[in-house]
């Protein structure tokens, strides 16, 4: 077969039943990369019309603007929420968080345990010691100053007692 195209493109010399076949060849790769590309537009498809649920475009794009504001509204609640924390934080390191409570009979003949030594601390340990004497003539109470979990005063036994088991409340929440 003598072509002008065929020879202007060198393939003159080829035999027409190959260029056939290649052609044919192309012709199957090509469908088999258009059924692919079809295949997975159907899918991208059926994924946008379920993320826009059969609204419009206008619809869409509200809903977006309102996730963005609900988005910034949480974020202001979130820094509120962590100042408010903050404010707490400081109000509890003053508050007493800290107890020990010792029972004791002041006297021998006095029964019940009656007389008790109270230490109440904050996060720092500071605070008081309250010690209540029940004796057969009356009841006395007493009051010491605890800084830093020392006393500027010498300390009871029950009183010594009592601010130690108010101190170990510190370790075992730790």
């Amino acid at each position: 077969m003598n072509s002008k195209v065929l020879k202007s493109l060198g393939l003159d010399t080829w035999d027409m039943g190959l260029v056939i076949l290649i052609f044919a060849g192309l012709l199957f790769v090509l469908s088999v990369v258009c059924i692919v590309l079809i295949v997975e537009l159907s899918k991208l498809k059926k994924r946008y019309i379920r993320f826009c649920g059969g609204r419009d475009a206008k619809s869409l794009e509200t809903e977006i603007g309102e996730v963005f504001r609900e988005n910034k509204s949480l974020r202001e609640q979130s820094e509120k929420n962590r100042k408010d924390i903050r404010v707490l934080y400081r109000n509890m390191e003053s508050a007493f968080q800290k107890v020990g409570l010792i029972k004791y009979d002041a006297f021998p003949q006095m029964g019940g345990k009656l007389s008790f030594s109270l230490a109440m601390l904050d996060e720092k340990n500071n605070g008081f010691i309250i010690n209540s004497v029940h004796g057969s003539d009356g009841c006395y109470t007493y009051t010491k100053e605890i800084k830093g979990g020392f006393c500027d005063l010498t300390l009871g036994a029950e009183e010594e007692k009592a601010l130690n088991t108010a101190m170990k409340v510190q370790a075992q929440n730790r």
